[in-house]
Formats: structure tokens, sequence, C-alpha cells
């Protein structure tokens, strides 16, 4: 068969006259104009750093892994003296929530001992106080509408009793308020029936939303008690209540409101000392899975803050007496920032902060929790403070 291919004398002679006729052109001749495939590709504007990120990278890059270990705690001492809370500040605690024993009577009192207990302007405490209002109040002078009401009145009613909420918070010099009870029931006689906002779930997370809009801007907004007390009957600070609905029960009912919350721009979400069964037998604060579905179905970006751990330790089951243990779990699980309200000598309980973070630090050596965890964690709650600093 006769082949097409040309034979290579004449491929070679065809490129030498095509080089000598590049050779032969004018350098004078303009540059015809580039087609538009040619033409530079405009090269995009670098993204602005954001200044709070790049703050916080700056902050964590200096930090030792003690430091970010004591930088999810959120404390509790007792009493008016500022001493003992600026200790555990100046120990590197992130956090102190402020009980009714630290407030005097008045917001002007509240503030003075808050800012006697802030070492760094730029980088300041969060400071909790639980003012849902009604049977959990800790600020005499707010005087906004309560939950008893407000699951009776049109959810704008919660806004607008949560946004003076949260301005009586502020005037305290807290900046975070555990208000929010995303919890629902209709069981008149929960324990928690009387804090909740709604009694069936599309009215809660109505009126969820509304509050979380309300406090927007003036204090960071917490849901709790995730994934919901309403459905698990018992109290958890004497023992681990346990709900009995399935997953998807649970994404039809008592999801919703803690869905709203987090779509409403609820900076953190409380974890409660309470359990789902059909999801993990753990209590959702020590629970992996809990704190999964929380980011990856509910989309939760912000500060995962556990309720009173102590609590753990008060209900008696073995299993949750070590402090230590208790706190190693809770992190390793997802949790941010761990919260405890303690007495004025925490080692009745067999809690110091050196001892939390000897807890922390060992287990971060065995394995138990990685670099990546605890700096995630360390990341969103810097990023908080940071964010509530003055600018």
């Amino acid at each position: 068969m006769r082949s097409t291919r040309p034979a290579l004398p004449i491929i070679i002679a065809t490129l030498a006259v095509a080089m000598i006729g590049c050779a032969s052109s004018s350098p004078s001749s303009p540059d015809p104009t580039p087609s538009p495939s040619a033409r530079a590709t405009p090269v995009p504007a670098p993204t602005p750093l954001d200044p709070i990120a790049a703050w916080v990278d700056d902050r964590m890059a200096s930090m030792t892994v003690e430091q970010k270990a004591a930088a999810l705690l959120m404390l509790h001492a007792p009493g008016l003296d500022a001493a003992p809370l600026r200790a555990y500040v100046d120990a590197g605690v992130s956090g102190l929530i402020l009980m009714g024993d630290n407030v005097a009577g008045d917001a002007a009192s509240l503030t003075a001992l808050t800012a006697a207990t802030t070492a760094d302007p730029a980088l300041p405490p969060l400071f909790g106080v639980d003012q849902e209002g009604g049977d959990v109040a800790r600020l005499g002078w707010d005087t906004a509408a309560s939950a008893g009401t407000l699951r009776e009145a049109a959810p704008d009613a919660a806004r607008e009793a949560f946004a003076a909420r949260a301005a009586s918070v502020a005037a305290g010099g807290a900046n975070v308020n555990f208000g929010i009870v995303a919890d629902v029931t209709s069981d008149a006689d929960s324990f928690i029936y009387s804090r909740v906002l709604g009694t069936d779930p599309v009215g809660s997370a109505e009126r969820v939303a509304a509050a979380v809009a309300g406090e927007r801007g003036v204090v960071a907004s917490t849901l709790k008690h995730f994934p919901g007390h309403g459905a698990a009957p018992g109290d958890s600070h004497s023992s681990i209540p346990a709900a009995s609905l399935s997953l998807d029960e649970w994404r039809a009912g008592p999801a919703l409101p803690f869905a709203a919350g987090i779509d409403a721009g609820a900076e953190l979400v409380m974890t409660g000392h309470l359990a789902y069964p059909a999801v993990d037998a753990a209590p959702a604060s020590l629970s992996p899975e809990w704190h999964r579905i929380l980011r990856e179905e509910l989309g939760f970006e912000g500060v995962v803050v556990t309720d009173d751990m102590l609590m753990l330790q008060h209900n008696g089951l073995p299993e949750f007496a070590d402090p230590g243990e208790n706190a190693v779990r809770a992190i390793a699980a997802g949790g941010d920032l761990l919260l405890y309200v303690l007495p004025a000598d925490p080692s009745e309980f067999g809690i110091s902060v050196d001892g939390l973070v000897s807890s922390i630090v060992g287990a971060i050596d065995d394995g138990r929790i990685t670099p990546d965890r605890i700096d995630d964690a360390v990341e969103r709650v810097l990023t908080l403070r940071r964010t509530l600093a003055d600018p």
C-alpha cells in the first residue's frame, strides 16, 4: 500500500520556507493586534485579609499547648471581690460566668467588677450570664418579658424582649447571654416547661430566631440545651435525662428551634448533659456524633459551650466522677469551651485550673485530642473574644 505520509525531505523544505518567511518580516512593522484569547488576563485584586482572623493567627502562633488548654475554660468564682475572678483570667482562662452572687444589685457595680477582671482590652474575657428572665435571672434591672409571656405572644414580642434583655446584660459589662432556651415541650410537668419559648417546634423556632435577632449586635447569643431538653424527662442537674426519639424524629421536632436560631446568627450553642440513646448513649456534651450533627447538619460554625461540667459529677454516676476525664471527653467530642460554676474552693470537687490543663495536655500527648482539634476550639473561642472587644 502506498504511504500517504509526506517524505521527510519535503517536510524539512516546507519548514525552511516558513522560517525564511518569518525572518523576512520587517522589524519595524507593527505587531498585529493580538486575538482576544492572546490578550493578558486581568489579575484579580487580592482578597482583603480578615483583620480578626489575622490577629487570632498571630496570637495562636505564640501560645503554648498549656495556654491553649487554659483558653478553653470558662469558670466562676463566687462573691463581689474581683480578685479571684481576675486570678482566673491571669491564669489564661477565656471566660467567666457571672452568677447571682457576683451581682451587688445594680448595673454600675457589675460593670466595675467586669472591668476589674479584664487584663487585656484587646482580648476581653467572655463574661457570660444566665439571663433568660423569669425563673432564671441574675440581673434585677432586667424587666423585659420572659418565656411565660412570650410563648403566648407573637414572635415579634420575643425580639423586643430580648433586645431589651441584651441591653440589660451589656449594661452590667457582660458580653454573652446564656439566655435563649431552644428546648421545646408542651408538658407542663417538665422541669424546663416554665423556661421554653414555645410549646411546639415551629412556634418555638419562630420565637428563638426572633430572640437572637433582638440580641444581635449587642451581646453574643447562646442557644440551649442542645439537642433539646424538652424531649428528655428529668433534670440534668442530678441525672442524665434520656429522650426516646429517633434521629429522624429529632430532626422533625426538637431540631427546629436550634436550626432557626443558628440561621438567625447565634454565636454560641450550649450542649446539654442529656442523651438520645437512639443516636448516642453518651450525653450530648460528650458525644462526637451530636457535635457532628450540630456542625454538619445544622451548619453551626460558632462556639460550642458545655453546660456546667460539675453537673456531670453531681449526678453520682461513677463514669463521670473524674473532672479531668470529663474535660478530655468534652473537648475530644467537639466542645470548644468548658463551663464550670465553681465554689470558692474548687478543690472541694477536685478541680483546679492547673489540674484541668494537665488533663487536657496529657490527652493531647496521648493522642486522644488531636492538635487540630484543640486549635479549632481555641481559634473559635479567641475569634469570639476578639470580635467582642471594643473597636
